[in-house]
C-alpha cells in the first residue's frame, strides 16, 4: 500500500462554538439503522444530440475570480444552463475534494488548490450558478482530514461571502447519528454506507473534483472523489488506520475491490451535476504524499450532468483512454471503474457516445503521466 497521510481531528459533542462554527457563517458492514434512500435523480431533457451524453469543456488558463466567472456561464450555458438540474427552493450539497488535508505537505513551490485539491474560486463561482438558478439552501461537504482544510484553503471565505453551509462528513452533525443508505440491487462489495444524513436530505447533490491521476485507480475525477463520503473510522481494517483501509482491502484484494466500491458509492448517493476543475493540477498521482507527484496545467473545466460520461472526457483529454483496463496504464494496479460503471448502467464512457460541447478533446489534450 501507499503511504497516506494522517488525519488531525477530533470529534466531540456539539458546542455553541461547533454550531456557530458550522451555522454562524452560513444561512439558514457499518455500525448505524434507520436507512434512508437516496434522493430519485432529477430528470434532464434531451441533450443537444438527442443519442448522445452531453459534456461540456472550456479554455481557462488563470484562477482569476472574474475570468472563472464568465467561463463557468460559458460552461454551463453550452449544456443548456442548470435549469433542469436546480429548481427555485431546492437544497444542493456540493461535494469538493480536500483529500489529505492541510498537514499532508505540499509540492515546492505550488499552493494545495493550484495542485492537488479542489480550488475554492471554482466552486465559489458554481455556488453564484446554483444561486441563480434558484436554490434555498446551499451544504458545501466533504470528510475533511481537519476543519483547517475549510479554513486555509478558502471555504470558510465562501461560506462568509455567499451565506453556504460548511459540513463535515466525519461527523453526523447537524443531526443526531449518522444513517445508513442502500446501494440498491447487484451492489458489488457494500449494501449500504454510513452517510451523514445531510446526503440525502438534499434535493441535488453536485460533485466538483480536481482533474487527477490516481495512484491505485488510475484517474480520480468526479466519481472517485465520492469516497470522501463516508468517516474513515467506520472504514478501516484496524484501528490504528487513520484512511479507509476497509475500501482498499489487501493488498491482493484492492484491484477488484477499490473500483466496485467507487461504483457503489455513486449508486448509493447519485450524482446530478459534475464539475471537474482542470485549470491548474497534477500528474503522476492524488496528493503529495505520492512520489511520482508533479505539477500541470491543462487549462480547463469539464461538467456535465453525467458523471461517468464527464469522467471519461476528462480521462481522454488527460490523453488515457476512457475504456482502457488492467493492466494497461493508467490502470495498472485497478481495474477501470468507468468500465464498471458502464456496466452497471450509470452511464457511457464510450467517446463516440458523447456529444462534447465548447472546446474538443484534440484541441485541450495534455498528456498527463501517471504514477510507475
Amino acid at each position: 500500500m501507499y503511504p497516506i497521510p494522517p488525519k488531525h481531528l477530533a470529534l466531540s459533542n456539539l458546542s455553541r462554538r461547533d454550531f456557530l462554527r458550522l451555522f454562524g457563517i452560513a444561512s439558514a458492514s457499518v455500525l448505524v439503522t434507520n436507512c434512508q434512500p437516496a434522493p430519485t435523480a432529477v430528470a434532464t431533457p434531451p441533450p443537444p444530440s438527442a443519442s448522445k451524453t452531453p459534456v461540456s469543456i472550456s479554455r481557462v488558463h488563470t484562477y482569476d475570480r472574474a475570468t472563472i466567472e464568465s467561463q463557468m456561464q460559458t460552461l454551463i450555458d453550452q449544456l443548456g444552463g442548470l435549469g433542469d438540474v436546480v429548481k427555485p427552493g431546492d437544497s444542493v450539497a456540493i461535494k469538493t475534494n480536500l483529500t489529505g488535508g492541510v498537514f499532508s505537505g505540499r509540492l515546492n513551490g505550488v499552493t494545495a488548490e493550484e495542485s492537488f485539491v479542489t480550488h475554492p474560486e471554482v466552486v465559489r463561482a458554481l455556488v453564484k450558478q446554483v444561486q441563480a438558478a434558484g436554490a434555498k439552501e446551499i451544504f458545501i461537504v466533504e470528510a475533511v482530514y481537519e476543519w483547517e482544510s475549510y479554513r486555509e484553503w478558502g471555504y470558510e471565505d465562501i461560506a462568509s461571502d455567499l451565506g453556504v453551509t460548511l459540513i463535515d462528513l466525519n461527523d453526523s452533525k447537524p443531526f443526531a447519528d449518522f444513517v445508513e443508505t442502500p446501494v440498491g440491487p447487484d451492489s458489488h462489495i457494500f449494501k449500504k454506507f454510513t452517510f451523514n444524513s445531510i446526503l440525502n436530505d438534499v434535493d441535488v447533490f453536485i460533485s466538483v473534483s480536481k482533474m487527477k491521476n490516481h495512484y491505485l485507480a488510475g484517474v480520480t475525477h468526479t466519481m472517485k472523489n465520492l469516497y470522501g463520503l463516508v468517516p474513515y473510522r467506520f472504514y478501516r481494517l484496524n484501528e490504528q488506520d487513520k484512511y479507509r483501509s476497509g475500501f482498499h482491502g489487501t493488498e491482493t484484494q484492492t484491484r477488484q475491490r477499490l473500483p466496485r466500491i467507487i461504483v457503489d458509492i455513486n449508486r448509493a448517493r447519485p450524482i446530478h451535476f459534475s464539475l471537474i476543475d482542470g485549470i491548474r493540477t497534477t500528474q503522476g498521482g492524488e496528493g503529495p504524499w505520492i512520489s511520482s507527484l508533479a505539477p500541470i496545467e491543462p487549462g480547463v473545466l469539464i461538467a456535465g450532468r453525467n458523471a461517468v460520461a464527464t469522467d471519461a472526457v476528462a480521462t481522454a483529454v488527460m490523453g488515457h483512454d476512457p475504456m482502457g483496463d488492467y493492466p494497461d496504464s493508467p490502470f495498472v494496479r485497478c481495474d477501470n471503474h468507468l468500465n464498471l460503471a458502464a456496466q452497471a448502467g450509470l452511464g457511457t464512457n464510450r467517446l463516440d457516445e458523447i456529444d462534447v460541447l465548447g472546446a474538443q478533446i484534440n484541441e485541450v489534450r495534455t498528456q498527463f503521466v501517471p504514477a510507475p
